[in-house]
């Protein structure tokens, strides 16, 4: 028999899961994000790029995916609380959605670093 805890654990995992699928499925930035890790994999492997530089790679996907998760969450709560417009309500969108650029930039700028010595125009 599994224990109360595991079975727990396991809901929340599909619970987790679901979200990132509705996520993806409503909100075309994350799908832009996805289509530019898809881009970064398929390069990272055509240049054979070292192990460290794959988890550069790596905490870049995930704190791009996680800062757009976040802002998608915000955005969601934002608009269930404050269905009308409200200056305030803009302003949290706003801040939100400019830690998802601070974010993407940042991970940008890593790659640019990363895939640099491999692109003959630099």
């Amino acid at each position: 028999m599994i224990p109360q805890s595991a079975i727990k654990l396991i809901k929340s995992f599909g619970y987790a899961w679901k979200g990132i699928v509705i996520a993806t499925r409503e909100q075309l930035n994350i799908k832009i994000h996805w289509l530019a890790i898809i881009c970064v994999c398929i390069a990272g492997w055509y240049w054979h790029i070292s192990v460290q530089e794959w988890c550069w790679i790596i905490l870049c996907f995930g704190m791009v995916l996680c800062a757009e998760l976040f802002n998608s969450a915000i955005e969601d709560l934002v608009n269930f609380i404050s269905p009308g417009h409200h200056h305030l309500a803009g302003k949290i969108k706003d801040i939100a959605a400019g830690a998802v650029l601070v974010t993407a930039v940042a991970a940008a700028l890593i790659a640019f670093l990363i895939f640099a010595k491999y692109l003959p125009f630099i």
